[in-house]
């Protein structure tokens, strides 16, 4: 079998590769190159997208491969509205609103169900059955490539207007869902966290950072956390309404403190801990952006993301024996399972482990 090289869109970060399992050689001379990455749900590895690594890539296969046209998710096409989807769209939403949902969730919601009217608003939709919705998600996934994650968005909408709206049996609309994957969460190393968020030349660029790794917080508790959650005396950061309108406290560090205290003397925030140039909220937009500048500055994992430092902070507390209980409750999660997912996230090498090989022969020699 030959090699693929994927043929990167112009907006595409990254250049996929698919190497035949016995290509030894070329695998690895794949894996010296900066920034290669390796793609588990996938089996294919990447670099970053450039003219020259595009190049790289052609020259490591001696002219022995193929160029396909990468897939990516075709966007579905919206409808207008009839009067009656209008009408459906609008229960959906009081009856989100009525149980308390986010707004967030209310949005996501209804812009998933407004795909799923896109294609039944013209039936009585009291008369779409299981079999119906399966086979759209089927059409949505052949044509438009749509994800994992698309897919549950998309289900639970539509579960939710027929449970939640019209009362129906919740067993009446059981409908099919992807497998699972066992994909564990994107970490960065202790050193790439200390580049990263000592990066900003901005002082408050440099806190907001510090706060969500060193608290493990969500982008979304980042935003909302008030002056007066910051409870230095005792050591604790107050998290309110976090996902799932649960309230819950997380470590306060010692040196977020002595930082915090040096940007609120400079920025003087009156209400929100982070406020925007004109007061208010920070926005999220404007998170992602300082994170990604800093990403890049210091050539750290370009897969990062803003939540990529809560993963960290989980993992490097578990690499502390932080017990796993008190993690739980610092990160807000339900189930300890949760939680439990880091312990396969922590550093494994022979300078964290000792191999029982190597215990073995200590004190002798192997033959070779």
């Amino acid at each position: 079998m030959q090699p693929i090289i994927y043929q990167p869109f112009k907006e595409a970060k990254r250049i996929k590769v698919y190497i035949p399992y016995k290509l030894f050689k070329l695998r690895n001379a794949i894996k010296q190159m900066d920034s290669s990455f390796w793609h588990p749900n996938q089996k294919l590895w990447s670099v970053i997208n450039t003219p020259k690594n595009f190049k790289s890539l052609e020259k490591l296969c001696d002219g022995n491969y193929k160029i396909e046209k990468d897939i990516r998710f075709t966007p579905v096409p919206t409808v207008l509205l009839t009067e009656n989807a209008l009408e459906a769209l609008f229960e959906l939403e009081k009856a989100l609103v009525l149980k308390q949902y986010s707004a967030s969730s209310i949005k996501v919601y209804k812009k998933m169900f407004t795909v799923f009217l896109g294609k039944f608003m013209q039936r009585d939709l009291k008369e779409v059955n299981k079999e119906d919705i399966e086979g759209f998600v089927y059409e949505l996934i052949k044509k438009s490539h749509i994800s994992e994650s698309y897919q549950n968005q998309l289900i639970n909408a539509i579960k939710a207007y027929y449970e939640h709206a019209l009362k129906m049996p919740r067993e009446y609309y059981d409908i099919q869902r992807p497998k699972k994957t066992r994909s564990i969460p994107n970490v960065l190393s202790k050193s790439e966290v200390l580049n990263i968020i000592q990066s900003p030349k901005n002082i408050k660029h440099r806190a907001i950072l510090c706060t969500i790794y060193s608290s493990g917080l969500r982008i979304s508790e980042l935003i909302n956390l008030r002056i007066a959650d910051v409870h230095s005396k005792d050591g604790y950061l107050f998290i309110k309404d976090s996902k799932g309108k649960k309230d819950r406290k997380t470590i306060l560090s010692e040196q977020l403190v002595l930082l915090l205290r040096a940007y609120y003397k400079q920025y003087k925030p009156s209400y929100w801990l982070f406020e925007g140039q004109t007061g208010g909220q920070y926005s999220t937009t404007s998170i992602r952006s300082i994170f990604r500048k800093s990403v890049v500055e210091t050539n750290s994992n370009p897969w990062a993301t803003v939540h990529t430092l809560r993963h960290s902070f989980a993992t490097h507390c578990i690499e502390n024996n932080v017990n796993i209980r008190h993690l739980q409750n610092m990160l807000g999660h339900s189930s300890p399972k949760t939680t439990e997912i880091y312990t396969r996230t922590i550093e494994i090498n022979n300078k964290t482990i000792t191999s029982p090989f190597d215990s073995l022969l200590k004190n002798s020699t192997l033959q070779t």
